[in-house]
């Protein structure tokens, strides 16, 4: 989220300006909804979650310090509005077919089926990071800037969702 913002945007924003609020949101609320979707991956609680994420920004706009940049501010209380809703979804099956989750070689419908449950089944934590990593490809230190962990933190929790989801894939008879 690495837009050029009106330094007297930002300004008018954090003293509580609606014009300028409604701006930043024009001018980032798809990116912001794109990166909701990446962690939640069902678009209607990424809906749920991208609201929540502008009511945080503007309930904390006086938080927000000028001089450092916006969309690293926002991309950090998307991810923790994504967090939460993918905490309060639980292990209900999400609206989302699954079918970008899938291995280079296509998978049959069971295979995807086993891949989607595996992943459902980790802890919040481990399946965050795994989506972003595995699935969405995004660099490690950008998932550790997102989730305000460190980037060690990030690998670690990286390498115990790969062994999580392999044994449980291997547990379903599926190997590599």
């Amino acid at each position: 989220m690495a837009h050029d913002v009106d330094d007297a945007v930002l300004r008018r924003f954090v003293d509580g300006d609606r014009e300028a609020f409604e701006a930043l949101y024009r001018q980032f609320d798809r990116e912001a909804y794109r990166w909701i979707l990446r962690i939640v991956r069902d678009p209607a609680a990424a809906e749920d979650a991208l609201v929540d994420t502008f009511w945080r920004v503007y309930r904390g706009r006086a938080r927000f310090d000028p001089a450092r940049p916006f969309g690293a501010w926002l991309r950090r209380i998307a991810t923790n509005a994504a967090l939460d809703q993918v905490k309060s979804m639980g292990s209900r099956p999400s609206q989302h077919d699954g079918s970008d989750v899938v291995a280079p070689a296509a998978p049959d419908a069971g295979m995807r089926s086993a891949i989607v449950s595996a992943m459902q089944a980790l802890p919040v934590k481990l399946r965050v990071v795994a989506v972003l990593a595995l699935i969405e490809e995004e660099p490690l230190a950008a998932i550790a800037d997102a989730l305000d962990i460190p980037l060690g933190t990030v690998k670690s929790r990286l390498f115990r969702a790969t062994r999580a989801l392999r044994a449980a894939l291997t547990r379903l008879g599926i190997e590599r």
